[in-house]
């Protein structure tokens, strides 16, 4: 490891002041920092402490996370609070360990925490369950720091003993928790906060935001590839600029390609936010919270730091990790390493009869109305179309079949209807589909959905699209949710996939992404798992 110098424009983000400095480092660590004698010099570059995504699901990336680390570096990103709470539903324990493991291979500080709702609820089929002496052995490992998001708000509300079981083993360990709570508001939000839940990422309204901050909640403002809360939630980090954070929990390999929390940064500079509000959250508040060993350039701090441009756009020059040097202008140095693959996959190909609905004299039909921007969905009743006695999608309307093929055991296939996706021809399909990773589906045939389900099926899990003249599929091997191919190359095939996706018609901005949580119960109010449609407010299934 190198030892160096190195200069520029200071953010002390302790005494909240910016002066040219040069830092010493020796062995990874910053061993001084000495104030420069000439006077504050435009022409050196921004020394600021990375970045930390501070809730964010790698697997969602596509990319095991020594590739997701190659493509963050390149933004600033020095760590994440990683929930690795989707392979822990496919594959368990050894799921768990394969991501911390994976994240061992490259100079990148991963924090995972301990999935505590493995499976997420009991209406649907999982992978894996990880009980509660399960939850407890993850989280004595060092790796671990912190209990990931409890969905099962339910579960805390009522004091389930399970639930409790997990919570109260992560605060004997001295170790925070992680909330889940979408829309939960006054007596409610207060005793789940109350049960000793420290975060939420999932505020999509300022006035829920601020009521859990008022309760002592730190807030996470969330900005992924299909859940967008940046613009609800930023002017609230002027006046509690200790209680939150930033993250993604989502995001694809083509938008991260493109960006991380350092767009986040920006957005937030250009409404006015004062910078160092900025790199509380971007930075500080991560690292205190869930007790990092990141460090915040003090001298005896680890030398994770990063160089930018301006105060204004936050364009990256260099990225440091422990003092090596892991990114510079926008190239990568982490090398890449073809990783192992990990499965849990025995679904066999369908056929079209397994899809069809038979309407029953139905004249009306249950819809899902999907939104941009959002996890949470609307419930519909609109009029059902009929053909030759079958409920069919209809294009015309943008009311489209919607399915779920449970990928760990033969079972009848799930079926229902879906709005706003838009597609005029074809049909994709994924086996990303939050939280238990089943195969979901859309499409404007029963021929083209039956495709798009085997082509995931043949590869064992992955992405795919097809019209009438071509398909393609992007294969997922890891645990039917992560490549183990370059990172960059998969964000070109994603990219490419994602494009033909819109050609079918769909307007939504990341029509996988806003699929893959189109199975995600614990958001409501309506959504489709393997067993059936499902209620999130009466959390029943219809």
């Amino acid at each position: 490891m190198a030892d160096f110098t190195i200069q520029g424009q200071l953010a002390d983000v302790w005494q909240k002041k910016i002066y040219s400095a040069e830092i010493s480092v020796r062995n990874g660590i910053i061993t001084q920092i000495q104030p420069l004698k000439t006077a504050h010099q435009a022409s050196l570059p921004y020394i600021l402490p990375g970045f930390i995504d501070s809730h964010v699901h790698i697997e969602s990336s596509m990319l095991v996370p020594s590739e997701f680390a190659r493509l963050a570096v390149v933004h600033g990103t020095v760590g994440t609070i990683s929930d690795p709470h989707e392979i822990a539903n496919v594959c368990g324990m050894e799921g768990v360990e394969y991501m911390i493991e994976n994240g061992k291979t490259v100079p990148f500080k991963f924090y995972f925490g301990a999935p505590s709702c493995v499976p997420a609820t009991i209406f649907e089929t999982a992978g894996a369950t990880l009980d509660a002496a399960q939850v407890e052995i993850l989280l004595q490992k060092p790796e671990i720091k912190y209990l990931s998001e409890m969905m099962n708000f339910p579960g805390v509300l009522f004091k389930d003993p399970e639930v409790m079981q997990k919570v109260e083993a992560a605060h004997r360990l001295g170790k925070p928790v992680d909330g889940h709570a979408p829309g939960l508001r006054g007596e409610q939000a207060k005793n789940y906060i109350d049960a000793g839940i420290s975060t939420d990422h999932e505020c999509f309204t300022a006035a829920e935001a601020l009521e859990k901050l008022q309760y002592g909640m730190k807030i996470i403002i969330r900005e992924g590839s299909a859940a967008r809360n940046f613009e609800a939630l930023i002017d609230l980090l002027p006046q509690y600029p200790d209680k939150m954070m930033f993250c993604s929990d989502d995001k694809h390999p083509d938008s991260l390609v493109a960006g991380h929390i350092d767009r986040l940064c920006a957005h937030a500079a250009n409404r006015g936010i004062d910078v160092f509000d900025i790199l509380q959250a971007a930075c500080v508040n991560p690292v205190l919270h869930y007790k990092l060993d990141t460090g915040l350039l003090r001298v005896g701090d680890a030398a994770d730091f990063i160089l930018v441009k301006d105060l204004q756009q936050f364009n990256v020059l260099q990225t440091f990790i422990n003092g090596e040097q892991v990114a510079a202008n926008g190239q990568s140095y982490i090398r890449a390493n073809k990783a192992g693959i990990i499965n849990n996959f025995t679904c066999t190909p369908k056929n079209i009869g397994d899809l069809q609905m038979a309407a029953n004299g139905q004249q009306t039909i249950s819809v899902i109305e999907a939104l941009e921007g959002q996890l949470i969905t609307n419930k519909l009743q609109l009029p059902a179309t009929v053909e030759n006695g079958l409920l069919v999608s209809n294009p015309t309307t943008d009311v489209l079949k919607i399915v779920v093929v449970n990928r760990y055991q033969p079972a009848p296939v799930a079926k229902a209807f879906i709005k706003n996706f838009g597609c005029k021809e074809g049909a994709i399909a994924s086996s990303v589909a939050h939280d238990s990773h089943n195969i979901v589906a859309v499409g404007v045939d029963d021929e083209s959905l039956c495709r798009a389900i085997n082509l995931v099926i043949a590869q064992q899990g992955g992405i795919s699209c097809v019209n009438a003249q071509s398909e393609m599929v992007v294969a997922l091997p890891v645990a039917g949710l992560m490549s183990n191919e370059d990172g960059y190359a998969v964000a070109e095939a994603y990219t490419a996939i994602d494009a033909m996706a819109k050609s079918t018609g769909t307007t939504l901005q990341a029509p996988f992404m806003t699929l893959s949580f189109m199975a995600l119960l614990v958001i409501p109010h309506l959504k489709l798992s393997d067993k059936g449609l499902f209620d999130g407010d009466t959390f029943s299934l219809l």
